[in-house]
């Protein structure tokens, strides 16, 4: 089977690096690492923080940028999931530093390079308009309203989101049945398979993320992520209190348990190429039980 390079929008970091905190040298080292598993461009996410801490993260992935090499994964831009989300679905965000999603709030940290922006559209003061006249990606996450008006996708489905009901609206139901893009975290973990099933039977537009971890491909097993102490147990990664702070699996490791369970479809590598209008020139191939065995970027 050969298929394009994987496109991965949101994920924190990977070999032990955090792009909340990495510097210059960090970011170019893990896209040049993360080439070889087959991803070919990233939208490098950024967790909540304050917003000199933002200002400066941005500033760091934006220089690691133009000192890219031919042999790196694509920094295609910024995708910025936090400062404007919903305390009641803060998940592991730190809801001490959420501002209201005003035009005035995001002009603190504004950049050309921000690509992506997850809000929760329930609180919106005029953001969501603003960012589409810019051309950016308005997704709705942790937050609980189900109008999606000016969103052109939904960030990690099911997770920190009203979820499914047969009354009313809910962010889940409208992901569902709105004909918007639409993220999901397909590990085995932050989403059943028995909800997988539902969602690939009732959407097209479904982007396969992994939404991982500083701990992913790396031997951290304790870490600060969003300026809480994270424990890896080698399957998950939680806070002291349970919460699950994001993934510890890449793409392609997701995509294999996906083929494994029959539930993979080729086209999911396809979606964020027409997400975001984007083309990378190069190829993955995999095996039989869909093992990368070759892949290039040219």
């Amino acid at each position: 089977m050969r298929t394009k390079l994987l496109i991965e929008q949101h994920f924190h970091g990977c070999f032990g690096i955090d792009f909340n905190t990495a510097s210059v040298d960090d970011v170019l080292f893990l896209s040049k690492e993360i080439l070889k598993y087959g991803i070919g461009g990233i939208f490098p996410t950024i967790v909540t923080d304050s917003v000199e801490n933002t200002k400066h993260a941005i500033s760091v992935i934006k220089e690691a940028s133009k000192k890219q090499t031919p042999d790196m994964a694509r920094i295609l831009g910024i995708h910025l999931e936090g400062i404007f989300l919903n305390p009641e679905k803060k998940g592991i965000h730190n809801s001490k530093y959420f501002l209201k999603p005003t035009v005035e709030n995001f002009k603190l940290i504004e950049d050309d390079f921000i690509k992506i922006v997850t809000l929760a559209p329930e609180n919106d003061e005029g953001l969501v308009d603003y960012l589409n006249q810019k051309g950016i990606k308005v997704q709705a996450g942790h937050c609980t309203g189900g109008n999606l008006t000016g969103c052109t996708g939904v960030t990690h489905l099911f997770n920190a989101m009203s979820g499914i009901t047969h009354r009313g609206s809910s962010t889940a139901l409208s992901a569902l049945i709105n004909d918007i893009y639409t993220e999901i975290i397909a590990d085995g973990i932050h989403v059943s398979d028995d909800a997988l099933k539902l969602v690939f039977k009732v959407k097209d537009k479904v982007i396969l993320i992994s939404d991982c971890l500083p701990c992913t491909k790396s031997e951290l097993k304790e870490f600060t992520f969003a300026d809480e102490k994270v424990y890896y147990d080698g399957l998950k990664a939680t806070s002291k209190e349970g919460t699950l702070a994001g993934s510890t699996s890449l793409l392609p490791d997701i995509i294999k348990r996906l083929a494994k369970e029959n539930l993979f479809n080729p086209e999911y590598i396809n979606n964020p190429y027409k997400y975001h209008n984007i083309d990378i020139n190069g190829y993955i191939e995999w095996d039989e039980e869909w093992n990368i065995i070759n892949y290039e970027k040219r």
